[in-house]
Formats: C-alpha cells, structure tokens, sequence
C-alpha cells in the first residue's frame, strides 16, 4: 500500500478531522513505529506501521456515522470541556464510534451541528474558504442603517483579519420606527471564526441578542428541537459530501419601518377572554436538557 499523509490516515480512522490532526502531529502526540513525529509532511504506510494517537493504535477504520444534533444553548461544542460544562457528545448517547463536532457553535448559541468520525467529510465541510455555507437566524438590538448591514456583506476587519463577504437578507424588524424595536436577519457565510457574527454586529453598534444555526451547506431540519438529533439519511450524506449548496434567496430591497398611526383616542371595547387567550400566558422558561433525544 502507498504511503500517505498521517493527517490523512488519522481522518480517515475517524480519530480527528484533517486540521485537528495537523494539530496533534504539531502537539507530538502521534508515533510513527515507536517514534514521536512532529513534521507535518511526515508520511506513512496504514497497512505496515504502527501510527499511535495518544498512545492509542489506529487499526482499520470505523463505521462512519453522521449525525445532526439542534445544539440547545450553554452547551459546548467539543468533545470534552476542562470547566465540566455539558458538551455535543454528552447529548448523543448510543453511538460506539468515536464522533466528533464538526466546526463550531459558540456556548450561547443554538442550531444544527454536525458530528461524525469521517475525517474526510468533516473536512470538506469545515474548511474555511472552501467548506459548506453555513445559515444563521440572527436577532439584534435596534434596526441597523441598510448602509451598515452592506458593509458586513462586503467584509469588515475583525482583530486585524477582513472576513470574507457574505449573504445577509433583513428577515423582519419590530418597534415602531427607527428608534425602537430589534431585527431579524438571516447571515449565509463560508468561514467561521470564533463568535464572528456576533463580533460583526457589534461593530456595527447593533449587539446579537439570539443566534440559531439553521443550515449546514444543504442540510436543515426544521422540526429538530433542542436537544434532539438524528442520523443524516444516505441521500443526505451523499449531498453533503457533493459540495452542493442551496441557492441564496434574491435579496429585495427592504425600506425602512415606518412609524405606525395614531389609533382613536375612542374607547374600545375589551375582547373577553377567550381559553386560546389564556392558554398564551407567559409560562416560565425552561433550562434546557443535558441529554438528548434521538428522533425517529
């Protein structure tokens, strides 16, 4: 068998995807026959030697599995978090293979991530420039000029790196004009840096109150709840791996909110209260779940 990048043979058993592997090599924890390699371009042949992650010998490669889990919020989205704080794989349970996160969804944020030991896959997702679009449904304080919301789609530098363009459509605003209210918007964007469409907003004066992920490249699901996950269907897999994307919606121009009439200083009658009326009384909120539920 031909030699091969250990990058690439680690991915491929399902032990960390290619970047987190180029990290380890970097780190010294893999072994080559015996011996501690730290070189990135270092090869070798799967079928003759013996390559240790941690210690641990890399045999033939698992099953692949892939899962897509709604992350609920104050949930990490690693395997294992130093503080104790509850992870992605603590709300999976049942699966055998070691799986992991692919990309990130910040500890306040909630939506769609993907978990699988298909280091190939989570590759060609994840990759910065090249990897699949991701989908966000962004609340923020206030209703941004139109001026300010085209400067986050040509780019803005951020701690001295400009991000790339993206996709933003204004969803919906409330309030009663410029003045008052929030905005909903919906963010396509191929990178993701640590907490950037937050980071984003708030360069532009308009903090993020909510942040959900939607869509990872073409895959979504609306009816996952938090807490709830399921294993992607062949077909799904397949389409993932494609490279295929959704078409972005065609952006419309979007006016302004314009403030609302002055209703009749006339009394009017009180609507008696109804039972859908009462059942929409504020319940209180609840904590979300450490564990999951698989659906289907």
């Amino acid at each position: 068998m031909e030699q091969e990048r250990l990058q690439k043979i680690i991915a491929r058993a399902g032990f960390a995807s290619r970047r987190e592997a180029e990290v380890m090599i970097r780190d010294g924890r893999i072994t080559v026959n015996g011996r501690i390699v730290t070189e990135l371009g270092t090869k070798a042949d799967p079928s003759s030697d013996h390559v240790k992650v941690d210690g641990k010998l890399i045999t033939r490669p698992e099953t692949h599995r892939y899962i897509l889990l709604y992350k609920p919020k104050e949930v990490m989205t690693t395997v294992e978090d130093p503080q104790g704080r509850p992870t992605v794989i603590d709300l999976v349970r049942g699966i055998k293979e070691r799986i992991y996160p692919v990309g990130r969804l910040d500890y306040h944020s909630e939506g769609l991530v993907l978990l699988t030991n298909d280091g190939e896959l989570a590759f060609r997702v994840s990759h910065p420039t090249h990897g699949s679009v991701k989908t966000y449904h962004v609340k923020v304080r206030g209703i941004p000029e139109e001026r300010m919301v085209d400067k986050l789609r040509r780019g803005i530098t951020l701690e001295g790196k400009r991000t790339l363009p993206c996709d933003i459509e204004r969803i919906k605003t409330t309030g009663r004009n410029d003045e008052e209210g929030n905005s909903w918007f919906e963010v396509r964007l191929r990178e993701g840096r640590t907490q950037q469409i937050r980071k984003m907003y708030q360069a532009i004066g308009h903090p993020v109150s909510k942040l959900k992920r939607v869509a990872i490249g073409p895959l979504s699901d609306p009816k996952l709840t938090p807490g709830v996950w399921r294993e992607l269907t062949k077909s799904e897999v397949k389409l993932l791996a494609s490279g295929k994307e959704p078409q972005p919606r065609q952006r419309r121009t979007t006016k302004p909110p314009q403030p609302r009439k002055k209703t009749s200083t006339a009394k009017k009658a009180k609507p008696s209260a109804s039972k859908s009326t009462r059942r929409t009384a504020k319940q209180p909120q609840r904590k979300p779940r450490t564990t999951a539920t698989r659906r289907g």
